[in-house]
């Protein structure tokens, strides 16, 4: 994975693919003694960063691969990227997607056009379930995060912030399986004075800081937390191998941070972000990485969250509880 790969991505969404703002508050900078610049992928298409990963996967596919059709499995926002993506191509797309997901996305991935398949994701493991899907009816799979187009894709998010922004000290990113930080690493670390690429993750779902710490890819059972976009249990083959190499480090954030920083982006900035989507703001909030005096970029993921579920977990997790 090269700056090259993410060159050639950004080609292919050119047209397709909202070029997302990159948002300042003088209220947060003060709050974390930093300049702070924040990519908001809650504004791209299907509104999440997986717009880009998605679309040029598909774009990059063989004649034979997009007449058989493809197949992919996501727990929301990879879902229906994929299945605009695939509508976008005019090629059948099949969805495995937990049971358990958000009505919201479930409902839009079948707007979308696709066919969703639903499993229990706390008794069944979807990696297996997606290749025997793809298996049985001939589709082309795309996995959601370990495919090197996808990575390239995510990467674009990058490229857009660093032409625009220039330099960065820090560059903070959401992880669940790896495909955005490997991208956006890949970006930031062909920068002139490359900045720290620091993941973030929800404290119950951890298993990309054990697997840096540990070397190797740990795998956890399905984690129970607020942040459905990151209840991955496992990085992947490709993306740890980036990761390896170009992240610095991992750092968690208690589900009552991560609704802080849901409400901070909502009352001060008038934005909607999704918890996976507001996992990197609360580590800048909550000070768990030295930011003080920097230039930091932070990716604002996802905004996929319905008002019944964002104002359940603004009651659940009242100002002051973090």
């Amino acid at each position: 994975m090269t700056l090259d790969d993410v060159e050639a991505a950004a080609a292919r969404l050119e047209g397709a693919a909202n070029r997302t703002p990159t948002l300042t508050s003088r209220t947060l900078n003060h709050l974390v003694g930093a300049e702070v610049y924040l990519k908001a992928e809650c504004f791209q298409r299907t509104g999440s960063f997986k717009f880009r990963g998605a679309f040029n996967s598909i774009a990059s596919l063989s004649t034979p691969e997009r007449v058989r059709g493809v197949a992919s499995y996501s727990s929301g926002n990879h879902a229906q990227a994929f299945a605009l993506a695939a509508a976008l191509h005019d090629i059948r797309a099949v969805i495995l997607m937990p049971a358990d997901a958000p009505a919201s996305k479930l409902a839009a991935t079948r707007g979308y056009g696709a066919e969703i398949v639903t499993y229990d994701r706390y008794r069944l493991e979807r990696t297996s379930l997606g290749e025997d899907l793809a298996d049985e009816r001939g589709l082309t799979l795309i996995p959601p995060f370990d495919h090197w187009d996808v990575i390239a894709g995510q990467g674009t998010a990058a490229l857009e912030l660093f032409a625009e922004v220039e330099r960065l000290d820090t560059l903070l990113v959401c992880v669940g399986g790896g495909g955005l930080i490997s991208g956006c690493a890949t970006v930031a670390k062909a920068q002139t004075g490359p900045p720290r690429v620091i993941g973030v993750e929800p404290e119950a779902g951890d298993d990309a800081r054990r697997s840096l710490q540990e070397n190797r890819i740990v795998v956890i059972p399905t984690p129970r937390t607020i942040a459905d976009g990151q209840q991955t249990t496992s990085v992947g083959e490709r993306t740890f191998a980036v990761m390896r190499e170009r992240v610095d480090d991992i750092v968690t954030v208690a589900d009552a941070d991560i609704v802080a920083a849901m409400r901070f982006a909502f009352e001060r900035m008038n934005v909607v972000l999704e918890p996976s989507g507001a996992s990197a703001l609360a580590a800048l909030m909550t000070g768990k990485v030295d930011a003080i005096g920097q230039r930091v970029g932070v990716t604002l993921s996802g905004g996929n969250i319905g008002v019944d579920r964002f104002t359940a977990l603004m009651e659940e997790f009242p100002a002051g509880t973090s």
